[in-house]
């Protein structure tokens, strides 16, 4: 892709801020707090920015990352922002020519700088991408340039509260489609207790729990109201109507949505990996099926996590170190290493992935979630995603809530995608 003029660039830093204002990270680390920083470091100083504000310069993170840079021979000037902020900074420091060496990226924002010219390729950076899982790498992919790598993903799965589900007689070994799906939630409401939960709300967070059902319909995000879509959606509203979800789904965030799972009063929640944790600390027994497929298989989940990638800089001399630290921080051991000090993110490397289970064997829904999973912008969707996002939420609510029938209130959703992107 060429370069866009400094006109050019500035036109799509406008768009992009706005764009992203509402496309934050669903499934990146909690975030919080903001920092600063200067532009790209000089001599043995090589800058490095991530949404990670939540690992101080005492953290396990901070370690890692300074190791890194010791390796390749440097010290590392790191500065955290939360994951809106800093897609914002590194489009304003690629506008202003002092991008830093590394940004840690939310996966739907590469799409944004690298259309915006500001990250080099891994090709042109000469950096092998083939041992990551293509799945996976494709969040990173415009054009068919690759321009990061994944330093992990975390994605959605069906939590269970065992309890519930051996109350009511349900296996959930049994959950192989919709149609066994929505039998186990019929046997769960006979038996008086509250089916499933999940986030449906007017945002990012909305299109991000729909996703896997209507991918798991065969649907594309192309083609909002196919039949495929309409299905997906249906079967949302038809749990809402049936009294198998509540109502407060409307307005559930994927926070909202687990403290409702944590109160032990419903049997599924969809969530994701980030919860891994606060599940064992459940007070009953909980478990993980995949989301399933509407003919069987497991459903395609959207990914969350972040890409390491190198914005453009004056002086090329610079990638030879870079290039090295991304190396340290990308190897097997160090993929797993991340993705635990993130509260399980998945590695993106089957070797990676590998040695994770034979660490924690009991991670092995959530690594073939991972294995299956698919990137929001892939497709080459790049920058049009967040407008095709807001489209698809709006129409989930309107079908929820009964402004429209899941039918119409996609029509209305693919002619807003259309009118947004351009046809």
């Amino acid at each position: 892709m060429n370069r866009p003029s400094v006109s050019a660039r500035a036109a799509v830093f406008g768009t992009a801020v706005l764009a992203l204002s509402a496309l934050t990270a669903c499934a990146s680390a909690p975030q919080g707090g903001s920092g600063s920083a200067t532009g790209s470091g000089s001599g043995g100083a090589y800058t490095w920015w991530d949404p990670y504000p939540q690992h101080d310069k005492s953290s396990a993170w901070a370690g890692r990352v300074n190791a890194c840079g010791e390796k390749a021979g440097v010290t590392i000037e790191r500065t955290a922002y939360d994951t809106t902020a800093l897609t914002n900074q590194a489009l304003l420091a690629g506008q202003e020519g002092n991008a830093p060496d590394v940004i840690l990226l939310d996966n739907p924002a590469v799409s944004t700088l690298a259309d915006a010219g500001m990250l080099t390729t891994m090709a042109d950076f000469g950096l092998d991408t083939s041992r990551f899982d293509k799945n996976l790498i494709a969040a990173g992919e415009l054009d068919g340039k690759t321009y990061g790598i994944p330093i992990g993903a975390n994605t959605l799965a069906l939590y269970y509260n065992k309890k519930i589900l051996d109350e009511a007689g349900v296996d959930p070994d049994s959950i192989k489609d919709w149609a066994s799906l929505d039998a186990a939630l019929k046997k769960v409401k006979a038996a008086g207790k509250k089916p499933i939960t999940f986030a449906a709300i007017g945002t990012e967070e909305g299109s991000f729990q729909f996703l896997p059902w209507f991918w798991g319909a065969g649907a594309q995000l192309t083609a909002l109201d196919s039949p495929q879509a309409v299905e997906a959606l249906e079967l949302w509203t038809t749990w809402v109507k049936d009294g198998l979800a509540p109502n407060s789904v409307l307005s559930n965030s994927q926070n909202t949505t687990w403290e409702e799972f944590l109160t032990g009063e419903f049997a599924f929640a969809e969530n994701g990996t980030w919860q891994i944790d606060s599940a064992k600390k459940a007070e009953f027994p909980t478990g993980v099926v995949q989301i399933p497929g509407k003919d069987g298989g497991v459903a395609p989940t959207p990914t969350g996590g972040e890409f390491i990638t190198v914005p453009v800089q004056k002086d090329t001399s610079r990638y030879e170190v870079t290039k090295k630290i991304l190396e340290c921080m990308t190897t097997p051991e160090g993929l797993v290493e991340t993705g635990k000090t993130f509260a399980y993110y998945i590695p993106s490397t089957a070797e990676g992935q590998q040695q994770i289970l034979d660490a924690e064997p009991s991670l092995k829904p959530w690594v073939d979630a991972v294995r299956t999973a698919k990137g929001r912008t892939s497709d080459n969707l790049g920058t049009d995603y967040p407008k095709i996002s807001e489209a698809l939420w709006t129409g989930v609510q309107k079908a929820l809530s009964g402004a429209a029938s899941p039918a119409d209130a996609l029509k209305q959703a693919q002619a807003q995608a259309k009118q947004a992107t351009g046809g």
